[in-house]
């Protein structure tokens, strides 16, 4: 089943925050470039925040309109059930690699809120189900002389065989840099900050306003 890279974004977002507006969000994942390796457009960044409030994940609060007048903005914090699914989504996007770019890249955005340990752990079973889906595939699929008898529809297999291989093997590299100390994970330290503090410019904003944006 396809796993949605916008609600590990938002709930990862929002946790970071404490407490955030859709606004600050959207400006986040932007800041974050997510708006070109995932599908956090403004329209599902929105939609996300009012569809996880509706779901129990995220408390929605309206607060007082800015002094300049204006809707009342809705500002958003995770509920208990909203951390859960927050790490839930964490977890699964480390080690489900059948799933789109994006996901895994969500997860590499946030690892660091998991213990050491635990980041290696997971990323070790994603390097274990890489490797046993090549098993399989490579048994069932491809002929003893290699791909190229089946024509050019071997290239596909070859494609998805190639893929795999360079998956594993950043996987691998990675875990070498977190074992070896690389990043500060839970319970080390001071995290690194990675959103925008309240008015700070974001030079990586796309500009352009968006349905939403003021609520």
């Amino acid at each position: 089943m396809a796993m949605s890279a916008i609600r590990l974004l938002v709930l990862g977002a929002v946790r970071q925050h404490g407490r955030a507006h859709g606004y600050q969000i959207r400006n986040d994942l932007e800041f974050w470039g997510a708006h070109e390796w995932s599908n956090a457009k403004p329209g599902s960044i929105y939609h996300a925040l009012k569809q996880m409030a509706k779901q129990g994940e995220l408390l929605a609060h309206e607060v007082a309109p800015s002094t300049a007048g204006g809707p009342p903005r809705t500002e958003y914090e995770l509920t208990e059930a909203g951390v859960a699914e927050y790490f839930r989504l964490l977890r699964e996007s480390l080690v489900a690699y059948d799933q789109k770019m994006d996901v895994l890249s969500a997860g590499v955005g946030f690892i660091v809120d998991l213990p050491r340990a635990e980041a290696v752990e997971l990323l070790k079973e994603r390097v274990r189900a890489i490797e046993t889906w090549r098993a399989s595939v490579t048994e069932h699929y491809v002929p003893e002389d290699g791909p190229e008898q089946l024509g050019h529809i071997g290239e596909i297999m070859n494609l998805w065989i190639s893929q795999a291989d360079s998956g594993a093997e950043w996987t691998r590299e990675f875990i070498k840099r977190i074992e070896a100390g690389a990043h500060v994970f839970s319970g080390e330290g001071d995290p690194f900050v990675g959103v925008l503090a309240e008015g700070e410019e974001n030079p990586y904003a796309t500009g352009v306003p968006a349905e939403g944006d003021d609520d």
